[in-house]
């Protein structure tokens, strides 16, 4: 399956046209089975990359969580970035990346949330914490959590890794000095722009994988750019 090129919009609606990463299955690796994770490297093109963060920086603001008990989002040290939403069809190129995300996970676009961009500068991090939830609230749009694809916007210098501490095996992965500290304590992915992973937080039955626990690791030196997108077990409508 070979996808179509994609319109990149300039700030007064021109633009030109700039060829899509291909979909290429030979590109993704599984790097663990417990839980379910898969890295796609060159997911997106370094003008994707670009044009997300040149729409997320008009309207960036501080990150939330979802609180257990109300499901209401709050301001938490637990998680220090910025972000915003992107709509489903803001423009061709982000209707494109949804479509490419929906052929690779093989999972209906209605079911997956808007997509998030966040922003880490140094020192900022996301604490371990799961994807599904533990609020009724939350579990009645759409269900669980079932799979978030991550798509990474930059490439950090140092730091940003996203960290699985429970993942299995995670001691047998080999680790240079180029890691962080954090990214020790678990399975470690880099942030590398271009590339996507592909995470599960249920089982195959969709009961919640406790060894989906992840986090964001601190980022030391640069800026960490990426997208976020959480897809339910069914149709999702978004506030």
């Amino acid at each position: 399956m070979r996808l179509r090129g994609v319109l990149l919009l300039s700030e007064n609606g021109g633009g030109g046209v700039a060829p899509a990463p291909p979909f290429n299955s030979s590109r993704v690796k599984a790097v663990s089975w417990h839980p379910r994770i898969f890295v796609y490297k060159g997911f997106l093109s370094d003008a994707e990359c670009d044009h997300l963060v040149t729409l997320a920086k008009k309207k960036i603001q501080r990150s939330m969580v979802a609180d257990n008990e109300s499901g209401k989002s709050v301001k938490s040290e637990v998680r220090t970035s910025s972000g915003m939403f992107l709509d489903k069809r803001q423009d061709p190129v982000v209707s494109r990346i949804e479509e490419r995300i929906a052929a690779w996970t093989f999972l209906p676009q209605e079911n997956a949330e808007n997509m998030q961009v966040l922003r880490y500068e140094p020192g900022q991090k996301y604490e371990p914490h799961f994807d599904y939830f533990h609020d009724r609230v939350n579990q009645a749009r759409g269900g669980h959590r079932y799979a978030t694809v991550l798509m990474y916007l930059s490439t950090v210098r140092e730091g940003g890794e996203t960290v699985f501490p429970n993942a299995k095996g995670w001691e047998s992965q080999p680790k240079d000095a180029t890691f962080s500290e954090c990214a020790h304590k678990g399975l470690a992915v880099k942030p590398v722009k271009g590339d996507a992973v592909l995470f599960f937080s249920l089982h195959a039955d969709g009961t919640p994988d406790p060894l989906s626990l992840h986090g964001s690791c601190p980022v030391i030196r640069g800026e960490k750019w990426s997208a976020p997108k959480w897809i339910h077990v069914r149709s999702y409508e978004d506030e």
